[in-house]
């Protein structure tokens, strides 16, 4: 990149994070001091169900229930019922806060399913890769050189590469577009909370989500097999250079989900499918997975742990996922993971319950929303597809069903486990 442009991006990336210094979303920070915690605003949506838009810890434990993980430290979380949607147990569900490089679930279900086929090439431009921000994670895509839609989504998903992003946006027609079509799916999803302004999380003014609407990205990519084959891919090799001979080279890549590989020093987790993982400045950790157990698919996500513990992020995620595992059938759900707007639920829903299509079942986020595997190679092959494979979503009827099976294969051969 010539020593102008770099210079020039620089000083354009000083700039943005000046400005979202003073967003919204964190002012809390400025407002309370050095040292201390900021609080979630008064009045978050209600989507989901009344409590979801309290402030602090919503659960409703039944008899035999076990007590919720001490030491939380996430701003926001969240651990819900992959299959039926119910919402088991939240901490300041609708607080939006920076997403990171979690908002590349809702990049890749808007965009995946418009780049077929998988096999469909593309020779990356110097423009491509010119508006990147500075201190952007990169899977290492180079101008010039060809890659094919496959090798960018494993960039995506396992380095979680801007650069990858970047180029499959200019596949789909720009940038602008790309984050427009973004905003349009979020509010199809009824993820309402969620501003975009930039396809891979990267921090930006403005730029926000929350817990909830997080896990309905992760709900509604789970439902297409691409999506489910990348996220839960832990290795794979990525193009590099072409070599003098003609001959191209690839280099190992490993997916950044530390409880899907197990690097680091974090433990893998029993069962674990997906789904990603963020990091910036602003944002702090942020990480939304999904997992299996004894015929249970949780979903769970945690925003921007306070605790000084190495990868706490992962630590607080897996424990919030054994409980609810452990509690599953012995609480109250205290909301639900809504359906898309669009949806064909089969059943009337009670708007009175923030659930269900339509501004009346919207609560308080109505007025935002008018305002606003297995390590074998680059194929994926090994890796398990059945992930929510046919469950959610009828292919050719669209209908969005729910209380139906989600099942997951034997998670175990993506790698071996202790």
């Amino acid at each position: 990149m010539p020593a102008l442009k770099k210079i020039a991006l620089t000083i354009t990336s000083a700039a943005l994070l000046s400005s979202f210094a003073l967003t919204p979303a964190m002012a809390a920070d400025d407002k309370d001091g050095p040292g201390k915690q900021p609080k979630p605003p008064a009045g978050m949506s209600r989507i989901g169900g009344e409590l979801l838009g309290r402030e602090g810890t919503q659960v409703k434990l039944g008899a035999g229930a076990p007590v919720l993980p001490k030491d939380l430290t996430g701003r926001s979380w969240i651990v819900a019922d992959a299959e039926n949607g119910e919402v088991l147990a939240t901490h300041n569900a609708h607080w939006r806060l920076p997403p990171a490089s979690t908002l590349k679930m809702l990049f890749a279900d808007t965009v995946l399913p418009k780049l077929q086929p998988k096999t469909r090439t593309y020779t990356v431009r110097e423009e491509d890769l010119a508006e990147i921000g500075e201190g952007s994670s990169l899977v290492g895509v180079k101008e010039k050189l060809t890659y094919t839609v496959h090798d960018l989504w494993l960039g995506v998903f396992l380095r979680s590469g801007n650069d990858a992003v970047h180029v499959l946006s200019a596949m789909y027609g720009g940038v602008p577009k790309t984050v427009a079509d973004m905003q349009a799916h979020a509010e199809e999803l009824q993820a309402l909370d969620t501003r975009v302004v930039s396809p891979d999380g990267y921090d930006a003014p403005e730029q926000v989500s929350s817990a909830y609407d997080l896990t309905l990205f992760a709900r509604s990519g789970l439902q297409k097999a691409d999506f489910r084959e990348y996220c839960s891919t832990a290795e794979a090799d990525f193009p590099g250079e072409v070599k003098k001979n003609g001959e191209r080279e690839s280099f190992a890549i490993q997916n950044t989900n530390r409880l899907l590989t197990g690097a680091d020093g974090v433990a893998p987790y029993k069962g674990v499918a997906g789904v990603k993982n963020g990091y910036t400045t602003h944002a702090g950790n942020t990480f939304t997975g999904v997992a299996e157990r004894d015929g249970k698919v949780l979903l769970v996500t945690v925003m921007n742990p306070s605790s000084e513990k190495q990868h706490a992020v992962y630590d607080e995620a897996a424990r919030l996922l054994d409980w609810g595992f452990a509690a599953s059938g012995k609480v109250t759900p205290v909301g639900e993971l809504v359906p898309p707007r669009s949806a064909d639920t089969g059943a009337e829903t009670d708007a009175g319950s923030g659930s269900g299509k339509g501004p009346a079942a919207n609560g308080k986020g109505a007025s935002h929303a008018a305002s606003a595997t297995a390590s074998g190679g680059g194929s994926g092959a090994g890796v398990a597809l059945g992930i929510a494979a046919g469950v959610l979503v009828l292919v050719g009827g669209g209908a969005f069903l729910i209380n139906r099976r989600w099942p997951l294969p034997d998670l175990v051969r993506r790698r071996s486990r202790p």
